[in-house]
């Protein structure tokens, strides 16, 4: 590697470190905790004794799961203007994260609320709570230790996933490397820093979810 690669590579640590915190990073988590709330409403649909609820949750995991990602972007931020509805790129991009985690997450949340044991439905209505306070008291606490991998592996996913946002001109850590680039054709230095930044991000989060676990077992155990 050259003297002026690695003077590219010095001079666009900052942008691109400065685009992880100010996009790439938001965008994540507020993909991420509406995907959360999206999944959950989801799980409890497609749990539900209503069938009609029940089928437009199944419809929606089948829809989100079976199309990619890149589509669901470009419905979102290039299909919709054909119906006179116009989206900016960084609320497109959330809005089809969102609702791509909604999908996964959903099912998530469903198996690890049915690994609870139907024994504590019954404790929690033996002593007067409702359905809803069955569910946020007991039951949620319970499958939220079952559900911390799968959900942090699809974090992970989507810290990934949100370089697809470049597709859709968001400036997040992928088109800062991309820009910064361009002028010199010099991709594959200005990648290999993204990869980096990226694979540092997943190891925080890793790491994160670790800590996680613990904290949830020791919770449990007593």
């Amino acid at each position: 590697m050259d003297d002026a690669t690695w003077a590219l590579i010095q001079h666009n640590l900052w942008p691109m470190l400065k685009a992880t915190v100010t996009s790439t990073l938001p965008l994540t988590a507020v993909s991420f905790g509406i995907g959360l709330v999206i999944a959950l409403f989801v799980a409890l649909a497609r749990m539900s004794s209503n069938w009609a609820l029940s089928a437009v949750a199944r419809f929606y995991i089948s829809i989100i799961r079976g199309t990619p990602l890149l589509v669901q972007l470009f419905i979102i931020f290039y299909g919709l203007p054909n119906f006179h509805i116009v989206i900016d790129p960084f609320p497109a991009a959330v809005i089809a994260f969102s609702l791509n985690v909604g999908g996964y997450a959903a099912e998530i949340i469903r198996a690890s609320i049915l690994s609870v044991a139907d024994g504590q439905w019954e404790a929690s209505y033996a002593v007067g709570m409702s359905y809803a306070q069955a569910l946020r008291l007991v039951i949620l606490p319970q499958g939220a230790r079952i559900a911390v991998p799968p959900l942090s592996n699809t974090l992970i996913s989507l810290v990934k996933d949100t370089s697809l946002a470049s597709t859709i001109l968001v400036t997040e850590l992928l088109r800062t490397a991309q820009m910064a680039a361009a002028p010199t054709f010099d991709f594959f230095a200005l990648y290999g820093v993204a990869a980096i930044y990226y694979w540092v991000i997943c190891l925080v989060l890793g790491f994160g979810q670790t800590r996680l676990e613990t904290v949830l077992a020791r919770h449990v155990a007593r």
